[in-house]
């Protein structure tokens, strides 16, 4: 008799066929946007593999400073790319393990609580680490390539990146554990809040560029160097993952064999050491974290101002109970009923949209988009992580000043700070906006017969995105010109740039997000990892990265002291206007269309 397979077995199994499935099914619905997107990763592999190869060929000319630049670079890199890849499990892991439907029926099923939970830690793992291995796999082969490595490098660096994924993996379950845990209590949000200034606060002042003077330029070179890579060394601290995957990478790529296998088993004991407690010993407190993030009410319950709204709350229904006596179930007396009577007194959100100009239709869409962001933990807690990341990015910009001395920095900065913006908002769009008609569910019959329709609550949805985005990246655009020292006729030119590019990345995926649906999944991250998902992504990188350089090489105040032809900026923007035009129009009106024809 054949034993029965484990449970982790067979979830292992299901999930390697239904993903099979899904990409074959994708395959046969779209051949030609399949090898689009195929074009576009393979081009990208190429373009980033030279550039990286471009790069460390240049850096490693240097005579005497190469190699300790290229080698400060990789530990770097690995070193940010840890902490981001932190943050991403944190933030996947709470959501694949708390607000899944996967999860939640796996629970209740005779399936051991550490079978479920190790098998949502590799699937959190996983979708946590693909952009980090998509990221690391071009500049490993460059850097691979430009010191002439043996075949066995390769392999061995991918044993190891393997290995490392792990450490994040299982950190960022405990964390979302343990805010699933305390994620209601005041105090924990307190004491997170004051933890996140804090840290903010160190980095700023910590990590100050420091000033290089003319008797430091007159002293040896690497005095100079240390000087200026003294906020590096944090990279090198033997504490870090890090640390042990970048010391590894460097010594077999020197012939360092010892070494390399050295830091290879202290990466070994260590991610198998995490990844066995985690396996034992967070199963039990997943269960507890689960039971009580699905009974929680809101996480600001311990707050006044939140029992306050409550009260009131539970007053007004009150009283709308009162007025509906059974005595007054005759269908006239509904008539003569107020709509107060009827659908109970507005809100202040309705109050204050009403206020605005919008009718009733509108308002209803609007406040329920407005109000299941609000209530989902996980939406607006990756809203303030992006924007604690942008935060970094804002109190460093004052650094770059410094170096401002002549028209080509001042223009490259600039034109590269305009891309940041519009990378902001292709985030923003790709992973908030696209999944907003998908995130309707099954439901979407509710929505599609009623008086307004799916193409106007499609529009209403494009326009609250376009409006809530455009006013957080023209805040961050305005900000950032500031913080340059632009003239004010710069950051003018950069803020309609940044208008019309916010524009047409809201209608871009709002366009395909009705074009590409996926009614059956509640989880957004899953829902923008899908093939619509990666092909928004796509078309908006490449419109960022066309708009960029078409507005860059028509600059109006050009790259040298010469004056540029006014001919060529007004050529340059009158082509930038079209492109953003057909680039966020045309997706926009096929999902109006599909919207409209859809059958429910």
């Amino acid at each position: 008799m054949n034993p029965s397979p484990s449970p982790l077995a067979t979830l292992l199994k299901v999930n390697l066929l239904a993903t099979w499935r899904r990409l074959l099914s994708l395959r046969n619905q779209s051949r030609l946007l399949v090898s689009v997107i195929t074009s576009f990763l393979v081009g990208y592999l190429v373009l980033s593999f030279y550039l990286f190869h471009f790069g460390l060929r240049f850096i490693g000319r240097f005579p005497g400073l190469g190699s300790l630049l290229v080698e400060r670079l990789i530990y770097l890199l690995f070193a940010f790319l840890f902490f981001l890849l932190l943050l991403s499990s944190l933030v996947i892991a709470y959501t694949n393990l708390f607000r899944n439907r996967e999860t939640a029926f796996l629970l209740p099923l005779p399936i051991p609580i550490g079978t479920i939970f190790t098998w949502k830690l590799i699937e959190s793992t996983l979708l946590a680490s693909w952009a980090f291995l998509f990221l690391v796999a071009p500049l490993l082969a460059a850097y691979g390539l430009v010191h002439r490595v043996p075949w066995h490098f390769y392999p061995f660096t991918l044993g190891l990146i393997a290995l490392f994924i792990v450490i994040p993996g299982v950190a960022g379950s405990a964390g979302a554990i343990l805010l699933a845990r305390h994620l209601d209590r005041k105090a924990f949000q307190l004491t997170a809040i004051a933890t996140v200034v804090a840290l903010i606060s160190l980095v700023a002042l910590r990590f100050k560029p420091e000033p290089v003077t003319e008797e430091l330029l007159e002293a040896r070179a690497q005095a100079v160097v240390d000087r200026l890579l003294i906020n590096t060394g944090f990279a090198q601290s033997p504490l870090l993952p890090s640390y042990w995957l970048s010391a590894g990478v460097e010594n077999w790529a020197e012939g360092a064999l010892p070494a390399a296998g050295f830091f290879a088993l202290v990466l070994t004991a260590n991610s198998l050491l995490v990844g066995r407690l985690g396996t034992l010993f967070l199963g039990n407190p997943f269960r507890e974290a689960a039971s009580r993030a699905e009974g929680r009410g809101s996480v600001f319950a311990e707050w006044n101002w939140f029992r306050r709204a409550e009260a009131r709350q539970a007053v007004l229904a009150t009283e709308l109970q009162q007025q509906w006596r059974p005595n007054n179930t005759h269908p006239a007396s509904s008539l003569t009923q107020p709509r107060s009577a009827i659908w109970g007194p507005p809100d202040r959100l309705d109050q204050l949209l009403a206020r605005i100009g919008l009718p009733s239709d509108a308002r209803a869409i609007v406040t329920k988009d407005l109000r299941v962001f609000w209530r989902d933990t996980t939406q607006w807690g990756q809203t303030v992580l992006l924007f604690g990341l942008l935060t970094v990015y804002i109190i460093n910009l004052r650094h770059f000043t410094r170096q401002l001395d002549s028209i080509f920095w001042v223009s490259l900065v600039s034109y590269l700070n305009l891309g940041a913006c519009a990378l902001n908002v292709a985030t923003i769009t790709t992973r908030f906006v696209f999944p907003q008609f998908s995130l309707e569910g099954r439901r979407v019959w509710v929505v599609g017969m009623a008086p307004l329709g799916l193409a106007r609550a499609v529009r209403i949805k494009f326009w609250l995105a376009s409006l809530t985005s455009l006013f957080l990246t023209l805040s961050l655009t305005l900000l950032s010109g500031t913080l340059l020292r632009l003239d004010p006729l710069r950051i003018t030119y950069f803020a309609v740039a940044i208008t019309l590019m916010t524009f047409t990345l809201n209608g871009i995926a709002v366009g395909l997000g009705v074009l590409y649906p996926n009614f059956r999944e509640s989880n957004p991250s899953k829902i923008v990892s899908g093939f619509g998902g990666t092909f928004c992504l796509v078309l908006s990188f490449l419109y960022i990265l066309v708009s960029v350089v078409t507005l860059a090489v028509g600059s109006p105040w050009g790259w040298r002291d010469d004056h540029p032809e006014p001919a060529r900026s007004v050529f340059a923007w009158a082509l930038f206007i079209l492109f953003s035009i057909l680039a966020g129009a045309f997706p926009l009106r096929l999902g109006l269309r599909r919207a409209a024809h859809t059958e429910l």
